[in-house]
């Protein structure tokens, strides 16, 4: 754990003692640098002074025998005038330095600042929503609101030493890397790979690492949360069809990161795990498995402590085109908020890489996105419009309508699923002319949009990390105490991080043909149980079960992962790297 080690990238996590500590240190060091400054700036002043006045004596003197002399002062002065100069520019290096390498620092601070003060106000609103509620009612029956107005003004307290406390515990955090090794510049002929494979499933072509980047297909699931802030807000919300506008502009976030990252995750070997435990930051903690090796399939389960959880069982199935590649991820995603009980599901889209053959690979994302929250009934359908050369409109567009269960239209949504996502509340509607069909089009007329969800921006140098965002590049960092089936561990992919990538292609091969005898093992013992009645392959930590929403078989996280984490005892984990 590097917490207290110095690093030039201003990015260690330190207690507030230190912080305040260490400010205080670099505005002391910026001080003196300063002085440096303003003594070399009054000694150039004075050997310019100097100077001149050489130059004007040795301009008078015309040749006389004195002449010797002065030109040597003039050089002496001159030396003095270059050294000193030398001197300032050296020191408005180091002050330059100093202040980028605390810049970032900085920066982080205030962004963590505005979040508290934007959670603040949404909060005071709330409040003052709530109070002048209260007020009203208390004026029509004084006696039996005097306890509610306690139990309020309790609740105002309780929620303010909350966030106090929680100010000092986001300083205490550890700190999470910020980059890793710079992508090898290996070229390979993608070609002479798949001129063989087209219309296959891509799972079943053995890939060279060359075609991945260093996480895994349960990492890349995990990403999905990077902006589960939404999911906190969302929580918050009275109105269950503002929640859906900020579960809709969710949805979209997930695709955020994929815009220039056409590079394969890793497939998971069957059993394979991955925990993200962002309880103190974040208030979450994930767990995905690795549930079925051919047709690819990892369950996944979120549980916050700001009043949601999350689960999705999703199979992966891709197709090779000839000069694209189709990836299906199959299964819903579902979302309960605890305080409303609202439950939400939806399904993702289509992702396509083009360019396989010639140029430069692109990534597309089309389809539909149906949202629905069968509490409520209230529906939103989102349309991702696939990248056409011949369009006028916006690349990467997404639009959506928000309309609850009779069919009513409430809100428009509109962005692009690489950047952003408004809603627009919707006060008027009109049939106007020109829909498809011979139907009538309706027109809505809204309120100014608001802002739901933007696209952090990528970190420095990413586009020789992978184009791994800031979450993206802790996802695979080392991290004491998991499973020894998470995909941390996973030998090859580690190799691949590293550079390392004709010894990553080597364990690839070994991690795969160790899966197949496994597979062959298992398939042999099945045959021979057939007359028992014994169940195939099981999970670890999530069980198959029928979905109560949908009918589908489905598998759900059945508990036991943290636990077992607390107490370090892994014996029910098989052995895969």
């Amino acid at each position: 754990n590097n917490t207290h080690s110095k690093n030039d990238s201003g990015d260690e996590g330190p207690t507030p003692q230190e912080d305040r500590a260490l400010s205080q240190g670099v505005l002391k060091t910026l001080n003196s640098k300063l002085d440096d400054l303003s003594t070399c700036n009054e000694l150039i002043g004075k050997h310019g002074a100097a100077l001149q006045r050489s130059l004007s004596e040795l301009e008078d003197l015309r040749g006389s025998a004195d002449s010797t002399d002065k030109v040597k002062a003039v050089n002496e002065r001159a030396t003095l005038f270059r050294i000193t100069s030398n001197a300032m520019i050296n020191a408005c290096r180091d002050f330059l330095d100093i202040a980028e390498s605390h810049s970032r620092r900085w920066q982080k601070a205030l962004h963590y600042e505005r979040e508290q003060r934007h959670h603040l106000e949404e909060t005071i609103e709330q409040l003052a929503k709530q109070h002048n509620s209260l007020e009203t009612a208390w004026r029509e029956n004084p006696t039996s609101y005097t306890g509610e107005i306690h139990h309020t003004l309790i609740c105002v307290l309780l929620y303010f030493f909350q966030d106090t406390s929680g100010t000092n515990h986001m300083q205490l955090r550890r700190t999470r890397r910020t980059h890793i090794p710079d992508k090898p510049n290996y070229s390979l002929n993608l070609w002479s790979i798949m001129k063989n494979c087209i219309g296959k499933d891509l799972s079943k072509i053995p890939m060279p690492v060359n075609f991945n980047e260093p996480l895994s297909m349960l990492q890349r699931l995990t990403e999905d949360l990077e902006y589960s802030e939404l999911l906190d807000r969302a929580a918050r919300c009275d109105s269950s069809l503002e929640q859906m506008c900020l579960v809709a502009a969710f949805s979209v976030s997930s695709y955020s990161t994929t815009v220039h990252r056409t590079a394969k995750p890793f497939n998971p070997l069957l059993g394979e795990t991955y925990e993200l435990d962002r309880l103190e930051e974040y208030g979450y903690r994930s767990i995905s498995e690795q549930v079925s090796h051919h047709p690819p399939a990892a369950a996944h389960h979120v549980m916050s402590q700001r009043g949601w959880t999350l689960w999705q069982h999703i199979t992966i199935d891709s197709k090779f085109r000839g000069k694209y590649i189709s990836v299906m991820p199959l299964g819903n995603i579902h979302l309960h908020f605890h305080s409303s009980g609202n439950h939400y599901m939806w399904s993702k889209v289509t992702s396509t890489v083009h360019n396989i053959i010639v140029g430069k690979l692109w990534i597309d994302q089309s389809g539909d996105i149906d949202i629905v929250n069968t509490t409520s009934k209230d529906t939103c359908r989102l349309k991702f419009s696939p990248y056409s050369y011949f369009s006028r409109e916006v690349p990467r567009k997404v639009t959506g309508v928000v309309e609850d269960r009779g069919g009513t239209a409430h809100y428009i949504l509109s962005g692009t699923w690489d950047n952003k996502m408004e809603s627009a509340k919707i006060v008027d509607s009109s049939q106007g002319c020109g829909g498809s069909e011979g139907k009538q089009k309706t027109v809505y007329q809204t309120l100014q949009p608001k802002v739901l969800w933007k696209k952090y921006p990528l970190p420095e140098n990413a586009e020789n990390m992978h184009f791994f965002s800031s979450l993206a590049l802790t996802l695979n960092e080392p991290e004491e105490g998991v499973a020894p089936t998470d995909s941390r561990l996973r030998p090859d992919q580690r190799l691949m991080e590293a550079g390392l990538w004709d010894e990553a292609n080597a364990q690839k091969q070994r991690l795969e043909e160790r899966q197949r005898l496994e597979r062959k093992r298992r398939e042999a013992q099945a045959n021979r149980a057939l007359e028992e009645d014994i169940e195939g392959y099981q999970p670890v930590w999530f069980e198959k079960r029928t979905d109560d929403t949908t009918g589908e078989s489905t598998y759900i996280y059945k508990g036991g992962y943290w636990e077992a984490k607390e107490r370090q005892d892994w014996s029910q984990c098989p052995e895969i790297f």
